[in-house]
């Protein structure tokens, strides 16, 4: 007797199990494209956020810089020279080079005068951190002028003192054509040679002839009386100048201070 094989029912838990588990994945699958749209939102937001904190960083650096150009352009640096001439600095750029127009008027009618300098005071440093103290500096050494435009070539301001000529503010051109203007070091003019004084030698002054009196004796005093006699053949003549002194004042009226010496040599020689 074949008894026939019939399946047992399956138990509850695996019919629970096959009924929440595509609920299970479906939550999860929702839950996992909820996280990956939040932070690909918040990288956006992120990022726009450093873009507009970068867009605002150029924004007010590039206002910085128009205010510093416009402080250097549009406002005027005012000063007065030695002889009270009011002169105003204006900047100005041309290409690469930056240039300076000093403009002065005078107290007297008439008297007005300009000039012009260029250079490529950017590749200094300190003046692009604060350029309109290097045109300050530059109007200290104007004002001690006379004339603002006839001071020296080139203008070396403290604080790019070190750097060449190229980053310095040069001549470039004045009206009414003036003399050109002083160079920054003076020119030594070359010296004469010195002229030898001619010395006078001292005259020596002349002898006193003496006189001899014979003593004449006195009455009661015969043995203490003392005569004086004249040897023969002795007569006193005049001091007449000696030769070698004669030699020596003509050498240094006639001869060079260096050939004196030769000079006196052969005048005595001729003499003697």
């Amino acid at each position: 007797m074949c008894a026939s094989f019939r399946p047992t029912a399956p138990p509850l838990i695996s019919r629970r199990l096959t009924l929440f588990l595509p609920q299970f994945m479906f939550t999860l699958s929702l839950w996992l494209i909820c996280v990956c749209m939040f932070v690909c939102l918040s990288v956006c937001v992120s990022y726009a956020q450093t873009s507009n904190n970068s867009n605002d960083n150029r924004q007010q650096q590039q206002q910085q810089q128009q205010q510093q150009q416009r402080s250097i352009w549009d406002e005027a640096i005012k000063f007065t020279t030695k002889t009270k001439d009011s002169c105003t600095m204006v900047v100005s750029g041309a290409g690469e080079y930056t240039r300076l127009r000093v403009s002065c008027k005078g107290q007297t009618p008439g008297r007005s005068y300009y000039c012009d300098f260029q250079g490529k005071p950017n590749l200094c440093r300190a003046y692009n951190l604060n350029p309109r103290h290097y045109f300050i500096q530059m109007m200290w050494d104007l004002r001690k002028l006379s004339h603002a435009c006839q001071g020296p070539r080139i203008y070396r301001p403290q604080m790019c003192k070190k750097y060449p000529d190229e980053a310095q503010m040069t001549f470039l051109a004045s009206w009414p054509k003036t003399t050109t203007p002083k160079p920054s070091k003076p020119v030594q003019e070359p010296r004469r040679p010195a002229v030898p004084a001619q010395t006078k030698p001292a005259t020596t002054p002349k002898p006193v002839k003496p006189q001899s009196q014979p003593i004449k004796p006195q009455p009661g005093k015969g043995t203490q009386t003392k005569k004086t006699t004249l040897k023969p053949g002795k007569t006193t003549t005049r001091p007449t100048e000696q030769p070698g002194s004669k030699a020596s004042r003509m050498a240094s009226e006639y001869c060079w201070k260096s050939f004196h010496g030769i000079c006196t040599y052969f005048i005595s020689w001729f003499q003697n």
